[in-house]
């Protein structure tokens, strides 16, 4: 079978004999990974195709077990985030974490768009890169099916208090915050993946699941807020979508 697919790429692997191994994130397919025995250097339409931060289309040959890339062209490359280092690193956590999060050769063309927007406003972005990744992190997680309860507690219902469970999924009320801390020497795992969180918190969270990341473009958060919502959403995703172990982590 062949195809052409807009794409873009997660992660490069060189093997023997010049060829490579490109995860490649398509709208069509979803997360697939396909050898290549395209060109890496010069400015020739595929090899420019073939880096990061880059929109493209791609050309694919499909075997019985097997993707190849027999060509690609550029759509729109988001150049811009590789001139500046905390840009950079912050898109190279965001295709890593993406990688790690998406099923394999399942399409999800509402993350594939949203993957693009954030390619588009990190580049545009002066400061506040954190709070973006964060934004694209909540979004892309209530897209995999495990968002949190935000608006009552996750475990009987009643109105939150100010905690939040990453075991069980989202803010939970006071009195079950009381009975999981009773038995913290039975469950210390438990009680330890436990946050103490300010309405700030879960204001940001509501407001990052219910809008585009567009409207996203001028909002950023104080750095202590950030760096709280930053750990959070780690555990969560560790946790809910085997999410951890990931090298760049440490560079944002």
């Amino acid at each position: 079978m062949k195809a052409d697919t807009e794409g873009i790429v997660l992660r490069e692997t060189k093997t023997s004999y010049n060829r490579r191994m490109i995860l490649l994130f398509t709208r069509e397919y979803g997360k697939i990974s396909a050898g290549t025995n395209l060109g890496e250097r010069g400015k020739s339409k595929s090899a420019l195709a073939l880096q990061h931060f880059t929109f493209g289309r791609y050309a694919l040959h499909r075997g019985r077990n097997s993707y190849n890339i027999d060509g690609a062209e550029v759509i729109k490359s988001f150049y811009g985030i590789g001139e500046n280092v905390d840009k950079y690193f912050n898109g190279a956590y965001v295709l890593e974490f993406t990688a790690k999060v998406l099923h394999p050769e399942v399409p999800m063309p509402g993350v594939f768009d949203m993957l693009i927007d954030f390619f588009d406003l990190l580049e545009r972005r002066d400061k506040g890169f954190g709070t973006l990744v964060l934004a694209y992190q909540t979004r892309l997680i209530a897209s995999m099916g495990v968002a949190p309860v935000l608006d009552r507690c996750a475990i009987c219902g009643k109105p939150a208090g100010n905690w939040f469970s990453i075991e069980d999924g989202g803010v939970i009320c006071d009195d079950c915050h009381a009975e999981i801390m009773a038995e913290a020497e039975d469950n210390s795992a438990r009680s330890a993946l436990i946050y103490p969180v300010s309405f700030d918190i879960i204001n940001a969270l509501k407001y990052f699941t219910s809008n585009p990341l567009k409207k996203l473009e001028n909002i950023a958060l104080n750095e202590d807020t950030g760096k709280t919502l930053q750990r959070l959403i780690r555990d969560y995703a560790a946790y809910h979508l085997d999410a951890s172990n990931i090298k760049s982590e440490s560079m944002v």
